[in-house]
């Protein structure tokens, strides 16, 4: 049976970072009282969390069965921008989430379960029978629309701290510059 990390609902819960823009490492972390878990991830795990979080509160809004108040956009009492709690300590390094609405008690619930290479399928593996591992760890997590909805607005101010892109190639700047490729390989500046 694996060590379930839950929040019903927390007192906080946030994407963050920690690093320079182009060294960052991505968190989810979450605060009941003096309880605190964070656990790291790409940013493109964070890019699609939120990004699916945002859609599916999107169809909740236009489903007539939704009978509860699903916010267009985060409230302005949930703003947070504030730095990630100390200390921040990774319980796991993420790999698969899952994501649902539990229509009863309104909340949308969001599960973390740790990155395992064994549960890396190879092609060969495909077509035997493969099960999954059971995980050691799951970050269990259950928040409002409301919170929801602050949780996407954060997420996307995070990602969009990072390093600038290129207007050429979509690539990220470092601060010396990079080498474009769609500028026949010339180095350009920020």
């Amino acid at each position: 049976m694996p060590v379930v990390h839950s929040f019903d609902p927390p007192d906080r819960f946030v994407a963050g970072t920690v690093g320079e823009p182009g060294q960052r490492t991505f968190f989810l972390q979450a605060r009941a009282g003096t309880r605190l878990v964070s656990v790291s991830l790409e940013k493109q795990q964070v890019t699609v969390l939120a990004d699916r979080i945002d859609d599916l509160l999107d169809e909740l809004m236009s489903s007539e069965e939704t009978e509860s108040l699903i916010p267009a956009v985060a409230p302005l009492d949930l703003e947070d921008s504030g730095p990630l709690d100390q200390p921040i300590e990774e319980e796991f390094r993420a790999g698969t989430m899952t994501l649902s609405w539990e229509p009863a008690d309104e909340r949308i619930v969001i599960e973390v379960f740790p990155f395992n290479e064994a549960a890396v399928v190879s092609p060969e593996q495909v077509d035997e029978d493969f099960t999954e591992p059971e995980p050691e760890e799951v970050f269990l997590v259950r928040i409002t629309a409301a919170h929801a909805r602050a949780f996407v607005q954060r997420a996307a101010q995070v990602i969009e701290a990072g390093r600038p892109n290129c207007p050429f190639c979509g690539g990220p700047i470092d601060p010396d510059g990079h080498l474009c490729v769609r500028a026949n390989g010339f180095r350009r500046r920020s």
